[in-house]
């Protein structure tokens, strides 16, 4: 079991360094469009749609990531107010419907996945790329989410609890 959970661990961190080279990708890509167009020169025809597929896969590698360590959005100020018991019972509340959004997500985004690759369409832009590249990373990383919420639930840790990777800049 220890060896399924460090493989696990090593997954959900391998997708943030993943997301984290991809938005430095991103970032290159953009300033080297923009140093050419203002040194009169035509930037290459991929640069917007490879731009706009990492921040769908930037987004999706780092969510799960974002999950454990407490990075994502969420609001805490009214309960902060409630009694423990009561944000407790509301907490697995939370986390039983974070879990079936992001598993609903991923069967609906598995079912595109799959008709994507039998259809073999193009998603015509800059530079063709394959549909199923726009739907490749969404069922893994959906299911990720849900397990990381599912982590919360079974009490492994604590939404509310401590952010231990994640530090306030502000």
């Amino acid at each position: 079991m220890q060896g399924i959970s460090k493989a696990y661990d090593t997954v959900v961190s391998g997708l943030a360094v993943a997301a984290a080279v991809a938005i430095s990708i991103a970032f290159v890509l953009i300033v080297v469009d923009v140093l050419l167009r203002l040194a009169g020169y035509s930037p290459p025809a991929f640069t917007i749609t490879f731009v706009e597929y990492i921040l769908l896969y930037f987004t999706m590698f780092s969510a799960p990531w974002l999950v454990r360590v407490k990075g994502h959005v969420f609001i805490d100020a009214v309960t902060q107010l409630l009694p423990h018991g009561v944000k407790f019972v509301l907490a697995k509340i939370v986390y039983f419907f974070s879990i079936c959004s992001a598993l609903t997500f991923s069967y609906i985004s598995f079912g595109l996945l799959a008709e994507a690759i039998q259809t073999q369409n193009l998603d015509v832009r800059g530079v063709d790329m394959p549909e199923w590249l726009l739907y490749a990373p969404l069922p893994l990383c959906f299911l990720l989410v849900a397990t990381e919420f599912f982590r919360y639930l079974i009490g492994i840790d604590d939404m509310y609890g401590s952010r231990s990777d994640v530090k306030e800049s502000v």
